[in-house]
């Protein structure tokens, strides 16, 4: 019999949620053509619904061709319906929501910040404040490379938090991290080759081949991306996440760091590009220095966003280029116009010369750290006698939970949406020939409240038992 989890609290009605979960059965072909379906009566005692409920959703289904009915024999799936495989799915970047469709009350994505923190009525003061003293510049075309006022305060920012002492001529503001990725490859040249972390963040392969870029994927030890095979290379170029690797949190100590500026120093017009993406959230020690802070040769390309501090929708993000690389941009891209409205630069500048940023971190920081903490407990508390070890849970918005119970990795992943938990694979974010550690799953908990994370746990026991 087929089995749904249906929630009769949500705003989605159930009948639509019925409809929605056989649909989807249907396309991904587990309903193949001629299967028949439970008649109303039965389904609806299975599900514990009404047998309007059912007939509600069969009815749907049957106008729209899902479906027909037989007389006297009930509802069967179309024969001639047949759907084309599912693309691969993008583990790095789930779904804005959980999807009505598979019933999960919770989602472990990694891709999310709590909207609650966001100082909304800071803001909404600062960016009364812009109006009048800006308001005749904000018609204004930005400078290309960013308001100076913002590109200042950033300046500010990485030499206070980040140990990097550049000027704020050499920062460039743009919208977004896809953005300044795209325009860092045009600087650097598509014809060159590009390392990239592997196992890593998944939408950089991709973005790397939209522009017809080729990709190296360099395996990782425990020091993080391994110099030794990026330096067999044919890689020109080096993209990395050293002060908190995604997804697998791995640190790179000091020793490892220096090897790659002597292999960028090596050669020349060779390139780091250092993403610090969530450097703000560490829990057990100061925040780990940049590698741009001990660049001396020129060769590090720094590039940060506020999705993660502040706001993905905000999409404000910056580069700090070295000196050749800021001149290379002024001849051939300064022509363009900025890609950030002034209004949200000059709010945003605003927002960190008050002190505003500061003050936002450190409550968030805490937030998140009571959450991780809260996720960490109910693992201790809800998973006794279960086996299972954590790991990268010092920074960041996530943490990886090996479960070795004799589950492989889709088994946990669909038993927990069985029980109403998203969580995602370790593998997703592997590329071949590298292997992934088995059964192990990324959870990122920025966007659950406590009590959320520990009845999520409890129905994450109750499914891997």
């Amino acid at each position: 019999m087929l089995t749904y989890h249906l929630d009769a609290k949500a705003k989605t009605p159930l009948y639509e949620q019925l409809y929605r979960a056989v649909r989807a059965d249907i396309m991904s072909g587990t309903l193949a053509g001629g299967d028949r379906l439970p008649s109303k009566r039965q389904f609806a005692e299975h599900l514990r619904v009404s047998q309007i409920t059912v007939e509600t959703a069969y009815g749907q289904l049957l106008a729209e061709g899902y479906i027909k009915s037989e007389p006297r024999r009930g509802y069967f799936v179309q024969k001639q319906l047949l759907m084309p495989p599912p693309a691969p799915a993008a583990p790095s970047t789930p779904s804005a929501a959980p999807r009505p469709d598979d019933g999960c009350r919770f989602d472990f994505r990694t891709n999310i910040v709590d909207t609650e923190c966001f100082p909304f009525s800071t803001w909404a003061r600062l960016s009364r404040a812009v109006l009048s003293e800006y308001s005749d510049q904000l018609l204004r075309a930005a400078a290309p490379n960013g308001a100076l006022e913002l590109r200042e305060q950033i300046a500010r920012y990485l030499y206070d938090f980040r140990g990097i002492n550049v000027p704020a001529d050499n920062i460039l503001i743009g919208a977004g991290s896809e953005y300044l990725i795209h325009l860092m490859i045009q600087l650097l040249g598509r014809g060159r080759v590009y390392a990239l972390e592997n196992p890593g963040y998944r939408k950089l392969y991709q973005i790397f081949a939209a522009n017809g870029a080729a990709v190296r994927p360099i395996p990782l030890d425990g020091s993080g991306l391994r110099a030794d095979t990026l330096a067999a290379s044919d890689a020109s170029a080096v993209y990395l996440t050293p002060s908190h690797h995604f997804p697998l949190g791995t640190v790179m100590p000091a020793a490892r760091r220096a090897e790659l500026l002597r292999w960028a120093a090596a050669a020349p017009d060779r390139y780091i590009i250092e993403d610090d993406y969530d450097s703000e959230f560490r829990y057990s020690s100061r925040p780990i220095p940049a590698l741009g802070e001990l660049d001396r040769a020129g060769r590090v390309v720094y590039v940060n966003t506020f999705a993660k501090s502040l706001a993905p929708s905000l999409r404000i993000g910056y580069l700090v280029l070295p000196d050749a690389l800021m001149a290379r941009y002024r001849e051939r891209f300064s022509l363009y116009s900025s890609t950030v409205p002034s209004f949200e630069q000059h709010t945003l500048a605003k927002f960190m010369r008050t002190g505003g940023f500061e003050r936002h971190i450190n409550r968030s920081r805490k937030v998140y750290q009571a959450r991780r903490d809260a996720l960490l407990n109910a693992l201790a508390r809800e998973f006794t006698g279960l086996p299972y070890s954590v790991s990268g849970a010092e920074a960041g918005l996530h943490i990886l939970l090996s479960v070795p119970n004799g589950m492989d990795e889709q088994t946990l992943i669909s038993r927990a949406r069985e029980a109403g938990v998203r969580v995602y694979g370790l593998s997703g974010y592997y590329t071949a020939p590298a292997k992934p550690p088995r059964a192990t799953l990324v959870l990122g908990y920025a966007g659950l409240t406590e009590p959320q994370i520990a009845e999520a746990v409890r129905l994450l026991r109750q499914a891997w038992k």
